[in-house]
């Protein structure tokens, strides 16, 4: 049977799962390396004068501390987990796994010569993280944790003035400060 040419094939260099998991530690760091200095996340904080400038601080600071946001989130978790060190070691394994398999991965998964597609991957972890909360019963712990974390990461966000820190491109072409090259832009000679 003749294949048929809308159905292109392509080939991939097979890569282990200990590459994978070795060069998705590598982008985990990478991206961890990414953090905003934690001296520059605590200065420069004060009320903001309306709602709408709150909003607007929230926003921004989200963006550029989401890095911040996530470890302080983490990190609540973690502590709310501290009286049940099991459902501690246990969810980090998972957490770690999630890290590895699906948000830093960048090449197909082979298991036993095997491409393992991403939906695969993902309906894998989502019914190992549901087997690790049912088996090690944090649930509510977990949840507190994770309210308080997400509860400090908004009223920083909303207390830290964004003034002067950093300069978002499209908020930097909207008032004038630099221009985009439209379709009829011809360079000087």
């Amino acid at each position: 049977m003749p294949s048929s040419p809308a159905a292109a094939t392509y080939t991939t260099i097979p890569i282990s799962g200990i590459d994978v998991i070795f060069r998705s530690t590598q982008n985990l760091s990478a991206s961890l390396s990414r953090c905003r200095p934690w001296p520059e996340f605590l200065s420069g904080l004060d009320l903001p004068p309306s709602l709408s400038a709150a909003s607007l601080r929230f926003r921004r600071n989200a963006a550029y501390f989401s890095l911040n946001y996530a470890i302080i989130v983490s990190a609540c978790a973690a502590v709310s987990l501290i009286t049940t060190p099991l459902a501690l070691i246990v969810l980090g394994f998972v957490l770690f796994l999630w890290l590895i398999f699906h948000f830093f991965r960048e090449d197909p998964l082979l298991i036993w010569g095997r491409h393992v597609s991403d939906w695969a991957v993902i309906a894998g972890l989502v019914m190992l993280s549901i087997l690790a909360l049912w088996i090690t019963g944090p649930l509510h712990n977990l949840s507190i944790g994770i309210i308080v974390g997400l509860l400090i990461s908004s009223i920083h966000g909303v207390l830290r003035n964004p003034e002067g820190l950093f300069l978002d491109e499209n908020d930097a072409v909207s008032t004038g400060l630099i221009a985009t090259a439209g379709p009829s832009f011809t360079p000087p000679l």
